[in-house]
């Protein structure tokens, strides 16, 4: 029953780092640039949550934290499209700037303090399957299958999915088609800051104690997910992220017995599972073998 519990808990906080790894996907389809800013966008989302929750609920605090975050995107992207040049490794080093700066703040901001999203779901646990599990990490079960399954209708159902999958395929083509590539732009930021907003109320939540200044760093592990399942791959976002905390989770839930491997085995082995596969096929697992690395 452990390694069950295990594999739900892991099902659970990979479907966090898949939100997570979507936002990356989707701005980088929709752009080309990796977004190393996403890490505080999301903070800064979840801060907003955590501010606002005490005074006008859980769910109109969510709603106006993803707005908040949705918008800190747009910025980023408006000072990268500021910036008079098509080469998108540095557009890329420039958002580790903004995410150096946009993180000191938000890190001065919070201080020591651990804030709470003021979830209705709190500490509560319920039985499912013979193991015990937290209804926070329950919660992020559905409400990531939801947003997944809805993003995948809109990216394949929707005149927006079709003029950003046009986009990231052939821009230049795209163009003399009469799409606008900056409102792709603009939109594509802006949904991955409110997919990172919703991520990081779940992030927060039980069984981790809050919202605190490094959770911007933890929200990176998503990284490995979406090099694992493919840079431009929407798909492969989502089973990098199932990936990740399957495989995290497994190894901090058996730590007396991988005691040789050190303090903090759970967060180095998304990792090594990442070199190996990387090894095998560089491109990712659902990824576009002509893709570029970073």
């Amino acid at each position: 029953m452990k390694i069950l519990q295990l594999v739900l808990l892991g099902v659970s906080l990979g479907s966090i780092y898949s939100l997570i790894a979507l936002g990356f996907v989707v701005i980088y389809k929709g752009t080309k640039v990796i977004n190393l800013a996403h890490g505080s966008v999301l903070l800064a989302g979840a801060y907003a949550v955590a501010v606002l929750s005490p005074h006008i609920g859980f769910l109109p605090a969510v709603a106006l934290g993803a707005l908040a975050s949705a918008l800190c995107a747009v910025v980023i992207q408006r000072l990268v499209a500021a910036m008079r040049t098509q080469n998108h490794l540095v557009l890329t080093i420039l958002t580790i700037g903004v995410d150096i700066l946009l993180a000191t703040e938000l890190s001065r901001r919070i201080g020591s303090r651990i804030l709470t999203m003021g979830d209705p779901w709190g500490g509560q646990r319920v039985e499912i399957l013979g193991t015990v599990l937290p209804q926070a990490r329950i919660a992020a079960t559905i409400v990531g299958i939801l947003f997944i399954a809805l993003f995948f209708l809109i990216f394949r159902r929707t005149d927006f999915g079709v003029r950003m999958r046009a986009s990231a395929d052939d821009p230049r083509t795209a163009a003399l088609m009469g799409i606008d590539q900056r409102k792709v732009a603009l939109t594509s930021w802006a949904i991955g800051g409110a997919l990172a907003c919703v991520a990081g109320v779940f992030l927060a939540g039980f069984p981790n104690p809050g919202l605190d200044h490094t959770s911007s760093v933890i929200a990176l592990n998503a990284i490995p997910a979406i090099i694992i399942g493919g840079l431009d791959s929407t798909e492969g976002a989502v089973l990098g992220g199932l990936v990740v905390g399957v495989t995290q989770t497994l190894v901090d839930g058996n730590a007396s017995s991988l005691h040789f491997l050190g303090e903090g085995s759970g967060t180095v082995a998304p990792y090594v599972v990442m070199l190996l596969i990387l090894l095998w096929r560089p491109s990712g697992l659902l990824g576009s073998k002509e893709l570029n690395r970073v």
